[in-house]
């Protein structure tokens, strides 16, 4: 157990259920306003999944083990809590190999898109008029990306006032219609399409003719972020943007307690209307009485809390899997394309647009992907500081699969992860000139520096019901244009079905990805409310 600030008390203004960011975010939030709070994390270590550490026995290397990039945290927010966090821009957007009749090639997309990029989209297709519609589509998103993104911390708008503020053909594309209409009206070329529509479904399970589109509200998360979208890398780690947000919570005065696992929230033993914390820590149940709960967990994982009975039909599924690698040295390509350029990107593989769809058909009916799509990231190209004293020509290596959901792995957890993570490699090793395996380090035991997670390794390290990286399936970021918005709670889309309890995690209408939006919108909720 460790008891940040030394603090202990048994009544605070608010009490936080959960350590990840946005828990601190919101304490940090608070606890400057002067208002008293006390967060408790289960784990013996703040920051959910947004950690570093190493992974591989005998090497210093630290690893972001689960979340990996920052795009969706407002610079405004950083700014706010004073956090020392340096994010650095990748120098390649994404590159994507290919094989066509026989020959290797590759999709080269430069962050600042160049004269490079423009003759890597014409070899490609054969033509000048895929990267057109490339620019023009693009254009059109930071548009209303410029419109939604300063809206992230602010009171909730109606969704009729920002479609009157974006292009009408904008938001039939990004919004009204599944965005496969969208991608397939706009592009013609498979893989161009795919790598349009691969970020709609990190994350999220579906296909991109969803009528419940949810693949557009993925998509539009992933573009939003300070209204261009940009992925950024940590210097230090993810566990460097929880390390600052901890000091700031700290600092201003928060209780921070580890160890702690709440086991219970009652909404009817306080007097003035507020809520009591029941949690366990070095084996003794402990209480707390507050003015106003937080609850960084999952809104299913609230419910139970509350004492309400658990619903296995409504429990959320995730569908990634995620494949952290150390390598002695970084593979070449059968395209000939420089290394540390294709990997200091996002690489796709089997992410064509047909590729995806068969990919989803397969898991929807009970089958691993015969071709997994997925993403590959070298973070040590950016940011070499998580290396520590390693070899040259040593780098990190992560891997994101597409459509690989829970229900995949429930029969046979071990043997079917195995076979994913055969045939994620095997999607890599098709576009090298020798297989990843001969570049992969040893650990001290001998054996290959290789972590696998699935969605039930999520579930169990960081307590995501069904592994599910958002909580559950995103909401649009603004509210309905007939939502009654009365109380702080529903202006800030934190409210929860007890008033005394409010969302401050991925769950809140606003929450999903590494951003803090759903700790900060909890704040204030609560400070218009004392």
């Amino acid at each position: 157990m460790t008891d940040h600030a030394g603090q202990t008390a048994s009544r605070y203004d608010v009490v936080v259920v959960g350590g990840g960011h946005n828990g601190l975010v919101a304490a940090a939030y608070l606890a400057r306003a002067g208002v008293s709070v006390l967060v408790l994390e289960r784990l013996d270590h703040t920051g959910g999944a947004a950690v570093s550490a190493p992974a591989f026995q005998g090497w210093p290397t630290r690893l972001s083990r689960y979340s990996y990039l920052v795009s969706v945290m407002p610079e405004a927010l950083m700014a706010d809590l004073g956090l020392e966090i340096t994010l650095k821009s990748r120098t390649t957007a994404s590159y994507t190999p290919t094989i066509r009749d026989g020959h290797p090639g590759g999709l080269h997309v430069e962050r600042v898109e160049r004269d490079a990029t423009r003759r890597s989209f014409a070899a490609l297709t054969g033509s000048e008029e895929e990267y057109e519609a490339w620019r023009a589509f693009y254009a059109e998103v930071a548009d209303a990306a410029r419109v939604i993104a300063p809206t992230l911390l602010q009171p909730l708008p109606h969704e009729r006032d920002l479609r009157a503020q974006v292009d009408p053909g904008t938001w039939r594309d990004l919004v009204t219609e599944p965005l496969g209409a969208a991608v397939e009206r706009r592009f013609s070329d498979d893989t161009v399409r795919g790598v349009v529509a691969t970020d709609a479904l990190i994350g999220t399970f579906a296909s991109l003719h969803d009528p419940s589109l949810i693949q557009n509200r993925c998509f539009l998360y992933h573009l939003i972020g300070n209204g261009s979208g940009e992925w950024r890398v940590p210097v230090g780690g993810m566990g460097a943007v929880t390390d600052a947000l901890l000091r700031a919570a700290v600092e201003a005065g928060a209780t921070i307690r580890t160890g702690a696992g709440v086991s219970g929230i009652q909404t009817d033993r306080s007097a003035d209307g507020g809520a009591e914390v029941s949690w366990h820590e070095d084996g003794v149940v402990r209480t707390a009485e507050a003015r106003f709960v937080l609850a960084n967990v999952a809104p299913w994982v609230l419910r139970i809390l509350l004492g309400e009975t658990e619903e296995p039909d409504s429990k959320p599924e995730g569908a990634q899997l995620k494949i952290n690698l150390l390598l002695d040295r970084l593979p070449r390509l059968r395209s000939g394309v420089d290394p540390a350029v294709a990997f200091s990107g996002t690489l796709h593989l089997g992410e064509d647009y047909s590729q995806l769809e068969a990919a989803y058909a397969d898991a929807a009916a009970g089958r691993v992907p015969t071709t997994i799509p997925g993403e590959v990231y070298c973070h040590s190209l950016t940011d070499p500081t998580i290396l520590g004293e390693v070899p040259d020509g040593t780098h990190t290596l992560t891997y994101f699969g597409l459509h690989t959901p829970a229900s995949l792995f429930d029969r046979d957890p071990e043997g079917a992860k195995a076979l994913a993570v055969e045939r994620a490699i095997a999607s890599l090793d098709q576009h090298l000139v020798e297989p990843l395996s001969a570049c992969v380090a040893r650990d001290a035991a001998g054996n290959p520096c290789i972590e696998a997670k699935i969605p039930q390794d999520v579930e169990r390290d960081l307590a995501m019901p069904g592994g599910h990286i958002f909580h559950g399936d995103l909401d649009w970021p603004w509210a309905p244009s007939r939502a009654r918005l009365d109380t702080p709670a529903q202006q800030w889309g934190v409210q929860a079905d007890r008033d005394a309890v409010l969302l401050c995690g991925s769950g809140a209408r606003r929450g999903g990805a590494v951003s803090g939006i759903g700790g900060h919108n909890a704040a204030q909720a609560v400070l218009a409310s004392i």
